[in-house]
């Protein structure tokens, strides 16, 4: 009975946030009327709510999650210092003259974005802003040229320095540790922001790979989709305008991503590099002024104040929830399912990509995650393979309508004129392709643990 009133808090808490209640306080709200509903009819133990000041204490001395703060302020930092816009716009000068070249500048543009601030909001406002209408103005499907903003803007989740993986290093980590102390090995291995750094690399550059498969393929079979610009746009001084526009960010990448991944620094202190980087390229471009200044603090605070205001209401979610014995329920549900490891592998996917249409990323991992990843973890499945599987599988809650944030993150900014059914169209074939990533990254796991275990051994 207490395991079924466990998943009944989970459906109290998507009524609650369909009323529009803020997620953080609709989490914690929810599991605090269940828990003294439950301790009133002798169904709860409020020992268990005992336990959370401890939770409280150790999400502030966490010293990977001080990491989060430094690479949305390195992010909001870059997006404000016009990076994107000069590498947007000889992008387009080099690629204009084929056939779905605007295209291929947004995507490109996006993966060095997404390497530079790991931000989903971020990316897809700013190529919105500076693409949609040349798109638009260039006879560009409108659809298309929707769908590929939103999906170029979302591998801000996938590929690194991204944000939702230093939050998922930091949960997979616990929950690797938890799973091998209940098998009894009570001197654990553990999985680092690193190792999950490392592993979303190649499935990363896969997933660009087949954005811009997918856009050829259209260019050729359907070129009135995606047309040429006229050849004029390119220029003399493309070259050099390119490489201005390109190196700086490029050594940016390389000094933060490169520090963590090869163990010369902690994400923390890689991060705290990329905000000093961040704030020195956009004192070069002359971009850095006091209000500027003070405009990137607020909104490093406001999202970070919203990420750890989520991650207490999820840490009493998920006492109250072990405290009904929903941990026990959902070991029992997934041991139970026929087809063993993969059995239960397919379920949590599938009911993490379903979650993904009505909740964001990080409810999902810091819900969602701790409870069944010990589960999977304790079955034999990889740490660093299953985190990125399930950052994949987050990522495309970025797009699947309705509540898609990259839909609406774009709508904001879209003109008129556009529909929000063409928004909806345009990124279902991006779906699909993230789809078949994963169904690839499943079928060779390789493809995530194959570089993390090159460069930091068995």
């Amino acid at each position: 009975m207490d395991g079924g009133i466990a998943l009944w808090m989970f459906g109290a808490v998507f009524i609650v946030l369909l009323m529009g209640y803020p997620v953080a306080i609709s989490l914690a709200g929810t599991a605090l009327a269940f828990a003294l509903a439950g301790d009133y009819f002798d169904t709860f133990d409020s020992a268990f709510l005992e336990a959370l000041p401890n939770r409280l204490f150790g999400i502030i001395g966490n010293g990977t999650l001080i990491a989060v703060p430094l690479f949305v302020f390195m992010g909001v930092m870059l997006e404000k210092s016009k990076v994107a816009e000069d590498l947007l716009e000889n992008m387009s000068k080099l690629f204009g003259g084929l056939r779905g070249g605007l295209g291929y500048s947004v995507i490109l543009v996006g993966m060095l974005m997404a390497a530079s601030t790991g931000i989903v909001g971020a990316t897809v406002v700013t190529m919105g802003l500076l693409s949609l209408p040349t798109m638009l103005k260039r006879n560009y499907d409108p659809a298309l040229a929707c769908g590929t903003i939103c999906a170029s803007g979302t591998l801000g989740q996938i590929i690194p320095p991204s944000i939702v993986l230093v939050l998922l290093g930091d949960v997979i980590s616990s929950a690797y540790q938890q799973a091998q102390l209940n098998m009894g090995i009570f001197s654990p291995e553990t999985v680092s922001v690193g190792d999950l750094f490392a592993g979303a690399l190649i499935p990363g550059m896969i997933l660009v790979a087949l954005y811009i498969l997918y856009l050829a393929g259209l260019a050729f079979f359907k070129s009135s989709s995606c047309p040429a610009l006229s050849q004029q746009a390119s220029s003399e001084g493309l070259a050099m305008d390119l490489l201005k526009g390109l190196v700086p960010p490029l050594v940016l990448i390389i000094a933060v991503l490169g520090s963590i991944i090869g163990g010369i620094a902690t994400p923390t202190e890689a991060a705290s590099v990329g905000a000093v980087g961040a704030t020195f390229l956009a004192y070069l471009k002359k971009q850095l002024t006091i209000k500027q200044l003070k405009d990137v603090a607020q909104s490093t605070t406001q999202v970070t104040s919203m990420v750890f205001f989520i991650l207490i209401g999820a840490s009493l979610f998920s006492l109250v929830f072990r405290g009904f014995g929903g941990d026990e329920l959902i070991e029992d549900l997934l041991s139970d399912l026929p087809g063993g490891v993969f059995g239960a592998m397919l379920v949590v996917m599938l009911v993490m990509f379903l979650l993904g249409f009505v909740l964001d990323f990080i409810e999902i991992t810091f819900v969602v995650v701790p409870i069944v990843a010990p589960i999977l973890l304790a079955m034999g499945i990889d740490p660093v393979w299953l985190g990125i599987m399930i950052a994949l599988n987050l990522q495309t809650s970025f797009l699947t309508p309705p509540f898609g944030f990259a839909l609406f993150y774009l709508r904001g900014v879209a003109p008129a004129s556009i529909k929000t059914s063409q928004i909806y169209k345009g990124v279902m074939p991006f779906i699909l392709i993230q789809l078949f990533l994963l169904g690839l990254l499943a079928i060779w796991p390789d493809l995530a643990t194959w570089l993390p275990t090159v460069i930091y051994g068995d």
